[in-house]
């Protein structure tokens, strides 16, 4: 499941944005679905990568922090393909990976309530997440 989806690119940061990174090279002025929804998904993946060593996955409540974070990193990578991205492009993705790497570490959440955050055992996540850059 991704966390977001190609209305929530556009809901973000427009129609025009998404077709920039996203235009299918055999129909010119048209999106390539397919490379959007990969994206997504690839995107989503690398979120969990990070998230996984937290909460149990698949998360059951997609936050508004998961799916930013979705359409930056999904927005990063379709940038890659299309050309040159921007330094907004980059700059946004690494925002993502460093919220990520916090949350991760137990510094910041994904932005469920306390009350319904489902969190690993702590002895789980240690076993899965114990090398830090140094």
């Amino acid at each position: 499941m991704a966390y977001a989806t190609k209305e929530d690119i556009t809901k973000l940061y427009g129609a025009d944005e998404l077709l920039r990174v996203a235009e299918d090279e055999a129909n010119p002025g048209q999106l390539d679905e397919a490379g959007v929804t990969a994206g997504l998904a690839n995107a989503s993946a690398e979120i969990d990568s990070y998230i996984g060593v937290k909460y149990p996955l698949p998360v059951s409540v997609v936050t508004p922090t998961l799916e930013r974070l979705c359409v930056d990193i999904t927005l990063y990578r379709l940038a890659l393909k299309a050309g040159p991205r921007t330094d907004e492009h980059r700059t946004r993705y690494e925002d993502a990976v460093s919220l990520l790497t916090k949350i991760a570490k137990g510094l910041a959440t994904i932005g469920v309530p306390a009350d319904q955050e489902e969190q690993t055992d702590p002895d789980f996540a240690a076993g899965f997440y114990t090398w830090e850059r140094g």
